[in-house]
């Protein structure tokens, strides 16, 4: 067995590899009304406004009673949105944020999350009969090649090496939104 050394010219090269290039995956954007009813409908447009799609209605998981919240009663609302669009929607939230997040907001897969307390700081102007609403954000980030995990036929294994991790996430979110990390 010998010494395997890496020069930098391979290193550098292994930089420059497309595959490893990280992207976003999706956004989740996501409104927790904790009630049915008309709050939850005014939540829906205000989603819909923001995400030019129509969300989908979340029910609850367990009865609660001090929340007064029954077993899949819908008490929220949320959208997923891909592509060029989610990167704008997530530069608009976190100028709302200062471009800064804690290191507690990113979990060890390499996703991130964080959460704005009213809707009308994304610039979407203020309705008095619809009110304000708090707004999660929810991103998920992966590189080129996870089909082959998800796909019918031929799936196949990722490498622990091709996973996104928490320090290449924070790395990302410091290069390519120039965001701080608190």
């Amino acid at each position: 067995m010998g010494l395997f050394v890496v020069t930098m010219e391979q290193h550098k090269k292994k930089q420059d590899n497309k595959m490893r290039e990280i992207q976003i995956e999706k956004l989740v954007l996501n409104i927790s009304v904790g009630k049915s009813g008309d709050e939850l409908t005014k939540a829906s447009k205000v989603l819909q406004d923001l995400a030019d799609q129509k969300p989908v209605l979340s029910r609850a998981k367990y009865t609660i009673r001090s929340f007064s919240i029954k077993r899949n009663e819908t008490i929220a609302v949320h959208a997923t949105v891909r592509g060029e669009k989610a990167m704008e929607l997530l530069k608009r939230g976190l100028k709302v944020k200062d471009l800064e997040l804690r290191s507690s907001c990113f979990t060890q897969n390499g996703n991130f999350g964080f959460g704005l307390d009213e809707h009308i700081d994304m610039g979407i102007k203020f309705d008095p009969a619809t009110g304000t609403y708090g707004l999660d954000f929810y991103v998920v980030l992966t590189r080129p090649g996870l089909r082959v995990k998800k796909r019918k036929r031929g799936r196949s294994h990722i490498g622990s090496r091709h996973k996104v991790t928490k320090e290449d996430a924070m790395k990302w979110f410091k290069e390519r939104l120039s965001g701080t990390i608190i």
